[in-house]
């Protein structure tokens, strides 16, 4: 799997101070909540397994036109010494969330993630809609885009080049992202591939929003059984 992206020059490296969760003997631990919004076959269980480094995400249900695993669940891992912060080695702790995040209601979410295929755009989504509905308008400041399938597009073709001549909603959606776009290849050996450049950013972004979390403050009830 390859990625390349497209930064907002915003996005810093990480500079804000890092919560203490736990220790495990000099490191800090920091535990990010994340949530994957995507449609169906967008890649985004491939996004999520990319993140915590398997094959733990299956795509399944939907959940107000997005689609969810089979089964509720929240997927954890830590990166032991992933970043240094004034100069002390300190761990990252993900939980990938890729179900309605009910049970995120007291923690909120991090970062949300926006999985899109980048090789079928013609059709506007209703991922935008979806998440104001679930975090209201300050969401875009937590959200990273993520297009996926971008080997299938023309060889020639560089994200930012495609971005100028992409659909009006899908220009919007990646203005609207602070953590800016992010092209990912879609090959099956994808759970196997690491994901460190998502997580990188993912860190940086959190640490954009001083590590605060946005709240659930509305959830479809239209979720399938």
């Amino acid at each position: 799997m390859s990625v390349r992206s497209v930064s907002k020059s915003q996005c810093d490296s990480v500079k804000d101070v890092v919560p203490e969760e736990n220790k495990d003997g000099d490191a800090k631990t920091l535990a990010l909540n994340v949530l994957l919004l995507g449609e169906r076959q967008s890649g985004r269980s491939s996004v999520g397994n990319a993140l915590i480094g398997g094959a733990v995400l299956d795509a399944g249900a939907s959940f107000g036109g997005v689609a969810v695993t089979s089964r509720p669940q929240r997927v954890c891992r830590t990166f032991p010494r992933f970043f240094r912060r004034n100069g002390a080695e300190s761990h990252l702790s993900l939980r990938v969330v890729d179900t309605p995040p009910l049970k995120l209601r007291p923690q909120g979410v991090h970062v949300v993630v926006v999985v899109v295929r980048a090789d079928l755009i013609d059709k506007e989504t209703r991922l935008e809609r979806d998440a104001e509905s679930l975090f209201g308008p300050d969401w875009c400041r937590h959200s990273l885009l993520v297009l996926t399938h971008a080997d299938a597009l023309e060889a020639a073709l560089e994200p930012s080049l495609f971005l100028t001549q992409a659909p009006d909603w899908l220009r919007a959606l990646a203005d609207r992202s602070v953590g800016g776009v992010m092209f990912v290849d879609s090959g099956s050996d994808w759970p196997s591939l690491t994901g460190e450049p998502i997580r990188e950013r993912i860190l940086s972004l959190s640490a954009r929003n001083h590590h605060q979390t946005l709240p659930v403050i509305g959830l479809n009830t239209n979720e399938a059984d």
